[in-house]
C-alpha cells in the first residue's frame, strides 16, 4: 500500500498553491507547434515523440511528421519506409513503428477517431500510462494526472523525498499528482506541471527563486533542493567496437534491413560485425557467408564514436570492392545495391550516417 507522503493540512496548501503554478505557467509557458491546437492526433504523435527526446529537437520533426501525415488515417495508410525515414535521428525507432501501428488500429477499431477512454487508448500500441494521461488531459479534458520524469521531480522535492524512488515510493507520488490535479482544467495544469519540471525545477540546478511553488517546498526549505530525489547510481554503459562495411560493387553499396525484434529494427544498415581484442573480426568471412561475396579491401575511414541510451559503440568503416556477386538469398533476400544518390530514401541509423559522413561524398546524406 503506497504511504501518505503529506498530511491533509499539507495537502491543502500543495493544492492552494496550484493556483500559482497555472498562473506561472500562462506567462511561462513556451510555443510549441502542438500546444492549443485541439487535435487528439498531434497530441499524441507530440508526446510519442517527447519520450526520451528534448523539445527543441522534436519540433522540426514533428511538423515534417504533420506535413507528410497530417491525419491519423494518413499515418496509417503510409508505407512504414516513409514512417522510419521520417523518423531518421530521432531514435527509438520501436516509437515510430508502435505508432504506425497503433494508427491503423485507430482506424479498424475506432472509427478513425483517437479513443478518450482509458481502457480504449491504453489497447493502442506503444501507448503507456503516461501516454494515455497526457492524451486524455490535454486533448479531451479528463482528469488524469501524467507522471514524467519531470513532474516525478517535483513532486519528490515538494516532499522532500530522499529515498531512490522505487515501486512503493513512485504509487504515492502517483496518487499525490492525483490528488493535486486540477479537475477544472486537468490540461493545463498537467501542462504547467511538466513545464515547471523542464524550466525551473531542473535536475542540477533548480531555480527555486522564480518557482511559484518554493513557499510550500520542503525541499527548498531544506536549502538543497538539488539532492531530492536522491538518484540510483549509474551502470557503467558497456562498449562495443563494430568493423563496418562500405561494399562497392559498379558503383553501387549493399545496404542490409535489419530484422524486427532488434536495436535497429526496419532501418536499413551498412554490413557490421562486432569485434574485440579477444574476438578479431573477419569481415570477408562474414561478407562471403552473408552475400555471397569475395571482397578487396580498400581505404579506412575514421573511427567514429556514437552513445545510445544503454550502449556506446565505437565503428570502424572501411571501403571495399567485388568484382563477383552471387544472389545467395534469391528473391527472399534482405539487402539491395543501392546508388549514393539513392541512399537518402532509406531510413538509416545516426550511427551509420556518422560512418558515411566520415567519406566526403556521403555528407549530405540524411540531411
Amino acid at each position: 500500500m503506497a504511504e501518505q507522503l503529506v498530511t491533509d493540512g499539507e495537502l491543502k496548501s500543495l493544492s492552494e498553491a496550484m493556483v500559482r503554478l497555472h498562473s506561472w505557467y500562462r506567462g511561462n509557458a513556451r510555443t510549441m507547434p502542438w500546444r492549443g491546437c485541439g487535435d487528439p492526433y498531434a497530441i499524441w504523435v507530440s508526446e510519442i515523440m517527447l519520450q526520451q527526446t528534448q523539445v527543441a529537437t522534436v519540433i522540426p520533426y514533428f511538423e515534417r511528421w504533420m506535413q507528410a501525415f497530417p491525419t491519423v488515417r494518413d499515418l496509417a495508410d503510409a508505407d512504414e519506409e516513409k514512417v522510419l525515414k521520417l523518423w531518421q535521428g530521432l531514435g527509438y525507432y520501436s516509437r515510430a513503428r508502435n505508432l504506425h501501428q497503433a494508427a491503423g488500429q485507430v482506424i479498424r477499431s475506432h472509427g478513425a477517431q483517437v479513443p478518450r477512454s482509458l481502457a480504449e487508448i491504453t489497447q493502442l500500441q506503444g501507448v503507456g500510462p503516461y501516454t494515455a494521461a497526457a492524451v486524455l488531459s490535454i486533448a479531451f479534458g479528463e482528469s488524469y494526472a501524467v507522471f514524467d520524469g519531470n513532474v516525478r521531480r517535483v513532486l519528490a522535492r515538494l516532499v522532500a523525498l530522499e529515498r531512490e524512488v522505487a515501486t512503493a515510493e513512485t504509487k504515492s507520488l502517483v496518487n499525490l499528482a492525483q490528488s493535486l490535479l486540477d479537475g477544472n482544467d486537468p490540461s493545463e495544469h498537467n501542462q504547467a506541471m511538466m513545464e515547471l519540471g523542464a524550466l525551473v525545477c531542473s535536475p542540477r540546478k533548480p531555480q527555486c527563486g522564480q518557482c511559484p511553488l518554493a513557499e510550500v517546498c520542503r525541499a527548498n526549505t531544506h536549502g538543497r533542493p538539488e539532492e531530492y530525489p536522491r538518484r540510483k547510481k549509474k551502470k557503467p554503459v558497456p562498449h562495443k567496437s563494430l568493423a563496418v562495411a562500405l561494399v562497392w560493387h559498379r558503383g553501387r553499396l549493399i545496404l542490409d534491413k535489419q530484422p524486427y525484434g532488434g536495436l535497429l529494427a526496419g532501418l536499413w544498415e551498412l554490413p557490421a560485425v562486432e569485434f574485440s581484442e579477444k574476438k578479431p573480426h573477419s569481415m570477408k568471412r562474414f561478407l562471403r557467408s552473408r552475400y555471397g561475396l569475395r571482397v578487396s579491401p580498400l581505404s579506412a575511414l575514421s573511427p567514429v564514436k556514437h552513445a545510445y541510451t544503454h550502449l556506446k559503440v565505437t565503428l570502424y568503416g572501411q571501403h571495399y570492392k567485388t568484382e563477383e556477386v552471387v544472389d545467395a538469398a534469391g528473391e527472399k533476400r534482405s539487402w539491395r545495391w543501392v546508388l549514393p544518390t539513392g541512399l537518402g530514401n532509406y531510413a538509416i541509423s545516426k550511427a551509420t550516417l556518422k560512418v558515411l559522413a566520415e567519406d566526403g561524398q556521403f555528407q549530405q546524406v540524411g540531411k
